[in-house]
């Protein structure tokens, strides 16, 4: 990831989950918290007014879900990168994601192991999505 610092919008409707995630980022000292909000109308809007670098994204969120904050933060902010951190594995919804723009998706069960692997994929140009949904990926796989 280099030593320049990389500006970080986190979005979670649930407190006690925003608080762990910004621990793990804390580990690289790289990684600047902009600022937490819990609500998809907020991030549209932090992400307009910040420009963040990254932006980390829940799905599940009150007033706007995630996908449709994405599609948002698009015309807003249309260099962040967005990884989606969510316990939703639906592959619908995991489509959704990448149609509309989404440049991670890290399962909150695998963030602890995944989160801050994902980050320096996305931030280093790659795509990232979780071993969580590749493990269900393969089992739909095997029942064929």
């Amino acid at each position: 990831m280099g030593t320049s610092s990389v500006r970080v919008l986190l979005v979670d409707d649930f407190e006690p989950y925003r608080c762990f995630v910004a621990s793990v980022l804390r580990k690289k000292p790289e990684l600047q918290i902009l600022s937490e909000v819990s609500d998809g109308l907020e991030a549209v809007q932090k992400a307009k007014e910040l420009q963040p670098d990254l932006i980390l994204l829940d799905i599940e969120l009150p007033n706007l879900n995630g996908i449709e904050a994405l599609s948002r933060i698009r015309q807003v902010s249309p260099n962040a990168k967005i990884i989606f951190l969510t316990q939703n594995s639906d592959k619908e919804v995991v489509a959704a994601a990448w149609i509309t723009g989404a440049h991670g998706y890290v399962l909150k069960t695998d963030a602890g192991s995944e989160l801050l692997t994902a980050v320096a994929a996305v931030l280093r140009g790659d795509e990232f999505i979780s071993s969580g949904i590749k493990r269900d990926k393969s089992r739909e796989t095997e029942n064929i």
